[in-house]
């Protein structure tokens, strides 16, 4: 064998076992979302219903699962640079977590035990970003939008399985047993990702920066301006999703009357179109820049979340909660991919885990809805959602993201 065609070799088995390893990621991905996204639009609302809980007591429960996950994001952050040889092992255990969390929940007899859960269920899924994120723009450094966007598809495809998974259960089982029942595939698949990237990372280099070097680094992060407004725009925007996700399908539940199994539907409908959307807007980023995607979808998202209460018959809001569909995710991927790209070869994990922590701005914004909405109703939980997103928009319009790299500096 003449040696070109060795090398040609080795560079094909090197792209199989890149797509094999990115595949794995992705597959995993979209199980955890799933799981928590089923949880979210659809056992919520019967929990709440049962229980006999008030719109903050909901509104509590998202805000203590972001507490939490910024807390487990940012340890995330650190390990999945610190210990690149071991992300199998990190996603495994951000699953089991989440297994555990909806274990907890089965079983909680009021609302202290649900609020235990809750935290579970903020610090295993989680963890599972920063690590993933991070491996992915490691091996992907000429195609890292596209390749992150990849990972966001995956997690709308289980948004978008989630509901429906969850409705059909409830057509046969309690909530409770409902919860019991996704506790299986949440262990299955830990054991799976720990057994299949344990080999399919062994590629990876291991990190070995002290924690001193560590934390320099980190601050040096926090020193980049421009990183600062991203991340600005990022829990601003974050804002919209957490108010959405935790308030929409209690609206079409409780104010519209529709049911589980038309709540799910609908929820699902709308994860669809961002199943699309993710991987093109991840090759417009990587051709014309981040910006240039971001700010028409901040734009965009602000305006469909004013129409949601305003839309008049099933067709009109299925129209509208598609179109929201495709920027509730996607977005999430192309401005992970802008800051890492702003930070150059720093601690890719780490810029990951503070993009997401960024969302701890939106962490108490459920809250304050759940309050505004028992005072004046859940319609108006929108256009609290819409009005934050614009400033996004705004202060996004005014940043200039071709800003020098980290590196450069």
């Amino acid at each position: 064998m003449t040696e070109a065609a060795i090398v040609t070799g080795a560079a094909a088995t090197a792209r199989a076992g890149r797509g094999r390893f990115a595949a794995t990621i992705v597959i995993g991905h979209a199980l955890k979302h799933t799981l928590t996204s089923g949880v979210q639009s659809a056992l919520i609302p019967e929990i709440k219903l049962s229980l006999g809980l008030s719109a903050t007591q909901v509104g509590a429960l998202s805000t203590t699962q972001q507490i939490t996950g910024w807390m487990a994001t940012m340890s995330a952050g650190y390990l999945g640079d610190r210990f690149t040889k071991k992300t199998g092992l990190m996603l495994a255990f951000s699953l089991a977590m989440t297994g555990t969390a909806l274990l907890i929940m089965s079983i909680a007899p009021g609302y202290g035990v649900l609020l235990l859960a809750m935290l579970f269920m903020g610090f295993g899924p989680s963890m599972f970003h920063p690590p993933a994120v991070g491996a992915l723009s490691r091996r992907f450094a000429d195609r890292r939008s596209f390749a992150i966007s990849l990972h966001g598809t995956g997690g709308s495809v289980g948004e978008a399985l989630g509901p429906v998974l969850g409705a059909g259960l409830l057509l046969v089982l309690f909530w409770r047993d409902a919860l019991r029942v996704e506790f299986i595939p949440a262990i299955i698949g830990a054991f799976l990702l720990w057994r299949l990237l344990d080999t399919t990372g062994a590629s990876e280099h291991e990190g070995h920066a002290t924690l001193r070097t560590y934390i320099a680094s980190f601050v040096g992060l926090l020193s980049h301006r421009t990183l600062l407004l991203l991340f600005l725009v990022t829990g601003l925007r974050a804002v919209g999703q957490a108010v959405t996700s935790t308030f929409l399908p209690v609206y079409l539940r409780e104010d519209l009357g529709y049911s589980s199994l038309l709540v799910g539907g609908f929820i699902a409908m709308g994860q669809i179109a961002g199943i699309g959307s993710q991987p093109v807007m991840g090759l417009l980023a990587d051709r014309f820049g981040h910006k240039t995607v971001i700010l028409p979808a901040l734009l965009s998202f602000a305006a469909i979340l004013a129409v949601i209460p305003l839309a008049d018959g099933k067709l009109q809001l299925a129209i509208a909660i598609l179109a929201l569909g495709i920027f509730v995710f996607s977005m999430q991927s192309i401005l992970t991919s802008a800051a890492v790209e702003l930070a150059g070869d720093h601690l890719h994990s780490t810029v990951t885990s503070l993009v997401y922590a960024a969302g701890f701005i939106g962490s108490l914004s459920p809250t304050i809805a759940g309050i505004l909405a028992d005072a004046h109703g859940l319609k108006v939980t929108f256009f609290f959602s819409a009005a934050v997103v614009t400033v996004a928009a705004c202060i996004l319009a005014m940043t200039n993201l071709k800003a020098g790299r980290l590196s450069e500096r």
